[in-house]
């Protein structure tokens, strides 16, 4: 068995926009931007109507998704994986808590189309939050996963996140109850 080499560069604008360029595959990441709203929207209602990565029971507008995108992406970083004008995921990070003593805490949430994982993508946005976490002074980043999305919680362990709880059928969907897995990732 051979290992494909990721060959790739990141190639730096202004201290506000980066680009990830991958050259084995038409990958790009970068900060988020309205023109992807429509497919983040589509792409997070198939995990709210399929799956159980969300708790959120009924699908979003794009008004609505562009309200939330606009809200986050104006105080913490948000980036997509786009691959010939398709976006693969997104990830972002978003406070934890609203009390003042979280204010260095916060919470990632990344979402990919379902092709697209296991490919390196998710590795490539959550790289790119934690180092923008870490500049932005974040102490500790929280990762609130569904206890039986497994692959989940062995990708963010491979990201150096550490099991922190485990909280027993709090959520509801699909007629059935759900776990709840806290990761955490101290970044200082």
């Amino acid at each position: 068995m051979t290992a494909q080499l990721d060959y790739s560069f990141f190639i730096f604008h202004s201290s506000f926009f980066i680009i990830h360029y991958s050259l084995n595959r038409n990958m790009f990441y970068r900060k988020v931007e309205e023109q992807d709203i429509l497919q983040i929207t589509e792409l997070y209602n198939w995990y709210i109507l399929n799956g159980v990565e969300s708790f959120e029971t009924e699908p979003l507008s794009v008004e609505d998704m562009r309200r939330r995108v606009t809200d986050i992406s104006l105080r913490f970083p948000y980036y997509v994986a786009v691959e010939e004008g398709r976006v693969e995921g997104y990830c972002y990070a978003h406070p934890w808590k609203e009390r003042a003593a979280y204010a260095h805490t916060f919470e990632t949430t990344i979402y990919l189309r379902p092709a697209a994982k296991r490919q390196g993508i998710g590795t490539g946005l959550m790289s790119l939050l934690i180092s923008d976490c870490r500049q932005m002074g974040c102490r500790a980043l929280i990762a609130c996963i569904t206890g039986e999305n497994t692959s989940s919680i062995a990708f963010h362990r491979r990201l150096g996140f550490e099991q922190v709880s485990l909280f027993r059928s709090v959520g509801y969907k699909h007629g059935r109850w759900l776990d709840v897995v806290d990761m955490e990732l101290l970044l200082w």
